[in-house]
């Protein structure tokens, strides 16, 4: 489990594929705290830890993460957002994330306005009962709050803090990003279908 606080960025240093999976070598100031068999989300995705070396970790994504996510078009040198799991000791700053992508989306415009930015994501329209105004989302990991909200639109606005200490800054028209919906929506709705 994560919060969508995301605690650092890091940088894909290399891309290993064997048979269907896809092994990311990862260099962050985190790398040398984690453990071998630890849950970290990347970009809004949970991985496992599987080596550590020379301040990088090594993460495998299967083929079913691949499909799923934009981890297949992951690149060296891209910037991705970094949290490790929850301490159950703690404040929740953001809200449940599970680091299980949904779906992804495509930004559709990006809007730099006097001390912050709005951005415009495009999302498959099956998930339109999951979305909504004033909702939770997991943009890449980022636990934001979403507004402007239709059946395949959704808008979030970035404080400088957030622009600044994530992956967004490198978010452009047309980027695909992870989307991950409120778990608890994703409860309710499921208790709905099921007591018709």
């Amino acid at each position: 489990m994560f919060t969508g606080i995301i605690e650092s960025t890091g940088k894909i240093v290399s891309i290993e594929k064997k048979g269907s999976n896809a092994s990311f070598w990862v260099s962050s100031p985190l790398s040398g705290e984690l453990k071998i068999d630890q849950s970290v989300s990347h970009d809004g995705v949970c991985l496992t830890v599987d080596e550590l070396k020379d301040g990088m970790h090594r993460v495998t994504a299967i083929e079913e993460t691949l499909k799923k996510t934009n981890l297949g078009s992951w690149a060296t040198g891209e910037k991705i957002n970094l949290e490790r799991c929850m301490v159950m000791n703690g404040r929740l700053d953001g809200h449940i994330v599970q680091g299980h992508a949904d779906c992804t989306a495509i930004c559709q415009e990006r809007k730099e306005l006097d001390g912050s930015w709005e951005f415009i994501f495009q999302f498959p329209s099956e998930f339109a009962h999951l979305v909504i105004e004033k909702g939770s989302i997991a943009v890449n990991g980022t636990s934001l709050t979403c507004f402007n909200v239709n059946r395949d639109h959704f808008t979030v606005a970035i404080i400088p803090y957030t622009f600044e200490h994530t992956s967004i800054k490198h978010v452009q028209a047309g980027t695909a990003v992870n989307l991950e919906f409120d778990i608890l929506g994703k409860y309710v709705q499921r208790w709905m279908s099921l007591s018709r």
